[in-house]
């Protein structure tokens, strides 16, 4: 399969483990990470986090039980989800780390009882590939969890902060691609076609979640706890109900191999 280029998350890491311990970061991992487990049910799953970057959701998914494979293309990153995973021994044993690229996964079909792809796909240029080349290590009866930038909700952030020249040029355009916060470029994809490349691939596409509705536009966003609470619940109820979870700055789409009867 061929690949294709993706910038080197290692040139924005300070400004990604900011995000990740802001409201904003919480709010996408919290949501995110629920859902997948939600999936997966009461059973010990094989899980691969692709793109998982400095572990925040392998720390998630193996402090729940899991066997977790996390593969990640910078090394820097690739480094400190290794100190942070150190840092927990009682999941250690259950997490394997390793250096590896979207396009070229060295694992074999049906491999995984969840995939999960969170934050990549829209610094990539297109999805199908993406999309075919996780796909196809989803076992029978798992799931693939792709989250990536919705196009749906292009220039909503920009209009929410006053930003009314970029706003208008995105949502008369219907353009999906501008720059996000981390500074780097990246582009949206609709669910739909998300759900479509899923089903193309022999997957059961599931309900899909918008993230971050009421609350992305928010960069200095540190709340108490309580009122994160809030948010969070908040949040989550209006994730999968429309028109709500169309203006989440992200979907969260997710679809399961069916088992074979």
């Amino acid at each position: 399969m061929a690949t294709a280029p993706s910038p080197d998350f290692a040139t924005v890491a300070d400004g990604y483990a900011a995000y990740s311990r802001g409201g904003r970061g919480r709010l996408r991992h919290d949501i995110t990470a629920r859902r997948v487990l939600a999936e997966l049910g009461d059973r010990t799953a094989r899980v691969l986090d692709v793109g998982c970057g400095d572990g925040e959701m392998v720390l998630r998914l193996a402090g729940s039980g899991h066997h977790v494979t996390g593969v990640e293309k910078s090394p820097d990153m690739l480094a400190s989800a290794r100190q942070r995973v150190a840092a927990v021994p009682d999941i250690a044993g259950r997490v394997t780390l390793t250096r590896g690229d979207v396009y070229s996964l060295p694992f074999d079909d049906a491999s995984f009882d969840a995939v999960v792809c969170h934050g990549v796909v829209m610094y990539l240029p297109d999805s199908a590939a993406p999309v075919a080349s996780l796909a196809r290590l989803v076992a029978p009866g798992g799931i693939l969890s792709i989250l990536t930038k919705n196009q749906l909700a292009v220039g909503v952030r920009e209009a929410l902060r006053g930003q009314y020249e970029s706003a208008r040029a995105q949502i008369e355009t219907g353009q999906a691609a501008s720059t996000g916060n981390l500074g780097l470029r990246t582009r949206g994809d609709s669910p739909g076609h998300l759900d479509h490349l899923a089903a193309d691939c022999g997957l059961t596409p599931l309900t899909w979640q918008g993230v971050r509705i009421f609350h992305d536009h928010r960069d200095d966003w540190t709340p108490a706890e309580e009122e994160y609470q809030a948010a969070l619940a908040t949040e989550w109820a209006a994730s999968t109900r429309s028109p709500y979870r169309e203006l989440g700055r992200l979907v969260h789409a997710v679809a399961r191999r069916e088992t074979v009867s």
